[in-house]
């Protein structure tokens, strides 16, 4: 006998069964598909109201003359399966098509919207597949470390460009950074660039204002903060007007000034907008409670970003990088943030995004992020998705998606304690083709990070449409430099990685156990399973030290490779310890060169020479 409700949460994309990443067998439960259902705006409570819904949506699915959406080849004819009578097409740059019949005209690279009778249909006018990189290398660096240890504060956009300049004079064709998505207006006890506050807007607190408040090896927020929100309000105090900020407030309309007020409303109320008074969880109603100059203040901090960040980027292409700026997406944004405020029709609620068990995580992870709501991703014609790949690419020419896997299918777990998690399928095509009309409308080269429990066929569908995926030479172990995909960008590791000073020794695996995370037994397996990787590796590799290991980076067939800043310099400890807060010092430790004079190290010459060997 069927079961209405898992029979709802197939219809809707709910994974009914899936392989972890051990190659056990896991079942969505019936608790899990309600808390999933509910998520997606499709509550039940009981089998009746679920037979009911099914029914309900498979009438308006069958009574459909088209498809919600399509992929279509950019000005190539378009021919539907199914005649939808007189049409109108509504062009994304506004103008009209109108027609009837099964048979479409060309249309240009964008978004477009299809409407016949009652129904509307999406079309995505994509190419068919971005153009692939040439031969190169670059340099990924935690943009807060490059103020070295006896300067106070952090890293800064200035900082940025100086350092790009720097690798662009050794030969590099990229510099690559964390995200620098936008935070929150106030502290709210955590650092982490990959839990954001809204990922198309930027993070102020790297705008360039002088000395910070403290120095050491590691970054204390708790002082450097309130320093840098104290320089910036006396910067503002001090702004006078500019025509061009004019511009870029009329430009970025009421989507910035609703940005700013929820900046403004959180100075007020706190970080997370769930917390605040119940009439302020509207965003248009909430703009009469924030003041002009409110508004005004984060809008010019948003601007400012925008001026130094962009002068980073021409810095870096004008010195001779062929792609200057590496950006990197985070998978998704906080659920209580300004994203969420300002567009929580398209993300699911009641749930994180995450990842299933495996041998280090028994119950699984749980992030903290909400996802996209596939239904609603749909319905609103993929436009938040656009928008969220289109804002990093005005200023970069790589950009990263994280946990690109979640462009196939995403992994839920409710909020309710005691549920497990299960797998909701996104539409991968569509994702995948908004991607490439983005790309190709910056002239960009995209990297997604396929890394973990990848679903089947999803690798081959990012090489067909010319989108790179990621080898780490951890993962890959002593693979010959010859077998590693053209379509990738090669490296040793991740920021959440031990570093090439610390993977032989399992740095990593000591700092886990230390802080409990894993018991002596687990951590003496781990150890020993380390020392043979590493004997391996450093076998093929010609030796286990960095240039040993870089050489052997350079020559795989990837197209891009990526140096970390921390393997150059051969630090021991790596950036982030994954499912730690306070535990560990993530996102905190400094460079001990200032980036701008990581190009004079010696260690950074010998590697630039390794490059250059190898034909990058």
């Amino acid at each position: 006998m069927t079961d209405p409700i898992h029979e709802l949460a197939q219809a809707l994309g709910i994974v009914a069964r899936y392989t972890d990443q051990m190659g056990g067998t896991r079942d969505t439960s019936r608790e899990t598909a309600l808390a999933l259902l509910a998520a997606m705006g499709a509550p039940v409570t009981s089998e009746a109201e679920a037979t009911d819904r099914l029914r309900h949506w498979t009438a308006a699915e069958t009574a459909r003359s088209l498809p919600r959406w399509i992929v279509a080849r950019t000005d190539a004819p378009i021919h539907l399966g199914r005649d939808p009578g007189t049409w109108v097409i509504q062009v994304e740059t506004g103008s009209e098509i109108e027609g009837t019949g099964p048979d479409l005209p060309p249309l240009p690279l964008g978004i477009h919207v299809l409407h016949a009778g009652h129904e509307e249909m999406t079309i995505l006018s994509a190419p068919d597949r971005l153009p692939s990189p040439p031969r190169g290398w670059g340099m990924t660096a935690p943009l807060w470390g490059l103020c070295p240890p006896e300067t106070p504060g952090f890293g800064d956009y200035v900082d940025l460009a100086r350092t790009g300049k720097a690798m662009a004079a050794a030969g590099a064709s990229f510099l690559g950074i964390n995200p620098i998505h936008a935070g929150f207006a106030t502290e709210p006890g955590w650092t982490s660039p990959y839990t954001p506050s809204h990922r198309r807007r930027l993070n102020p607190m790297h705008i360039a204002t002088g000395p910070g408040a403290a120095q050491g090896p590691f970054v204390d927020y708790s002082a450097e903060i309130p320093a840098k929100r104290a320089a910036l309000a006396a910067a503002f105090a001090r702004f006078q007007g500019d025509g061009a900020f004019d511009a870029f407030c009329r430009s970025e309309g009421d989507d910035l000034r609703i940005f700013a007020a929820h900046q403004a409303l959180s100075a007020r109320y706190g970080a997370l907008w769930t917390d605040w008074p119940a009439h302020l969880h509207d965003p248009r109603a909430a703009l009469s409670y924030v003041t002009d100059p409110e508004i005004g203040y984060h809008q010019w901090l948003q601007w400012m970003a925008h001026r130094q960040l962009g002068a980073a980027q021409s810095a870096m292409t004008e010195a001779g990088m062929r792609y200057g700026l590496y950006l990197d997406l985070a998978v998704g944004t906080h659920p209580a943030g300004a994203e969420t405020w300002a567009e929580r029709g398209v993300f699911a609620q009641g749930v994180s995004l995450g990842a299933p068990p495996d041998a280090m995580t028994a119950d699984g992870q749980r992030w903290g992020l909400a996802p996209f709501n596939p239904q609603a991703l749909e319905q609103t014609h993929f436009r938040a998705l656009a928008e969220t790949i289109r804002r990093p690419l005005a200023h970069a020419r790589l950009l990263r998606i994280d946990h690109i896997l979640g462009f196939d299918r995403a992994f839920w777990v409710p909020e309710a304690p005691g549920l497990a998690g299960a797998y909701v399928q996104m539409p991968r095509a569509a994702m995948l083709a908004v991607i490439r009309i983005e790309a190709a409308r910056a002239g960009a080269t995209i990297i997604g990070e396929d890394l973990g429990n990848i679903p089947d066929g999803l690798q081959e569908a990012l090489a067909v449409s010319g989108i790179l995926g990621c080898r780490l030479m951890q993962f890959e172990g002593a693979r010959p430099p010859e077998e590693y995909p053209a379509l990738c960008l090669a490296s040793f590791g991740t920021h959440d990685l031990p570093t090439m000073a610390g993977w032989p020794s399992g740095r990593d695996i000591a700092a886990r156990l230390a802080i409990g995370q894993i018991g002596p037994e687990i951590a003496t397996r781990e150890h020993h399973q380390r020392q043979h990787q590493a004997t391996a590796l450093g076998h093929a590799a010609g030796g286990e030290s960095a240039p040993a290991l870089h050489g052997y980076l350079a020559r795989t067939t990837a197209q891009l490779v990526a140096v970390q800043a921390e393997d150059v310099l051969e630090l021991p400890d790596q950036a982030n310890l994954p499912g730690t807060v306070d535990q560990y010092p993530n996102w905190k430790q400094k460079l001990p060169v200032a980036g701008p004079d990581l190009a004079q190290d010696r260690r950074m010459s010998d590697l630039a020479e390794l490059m250059r060997e190898a034909g990058r």
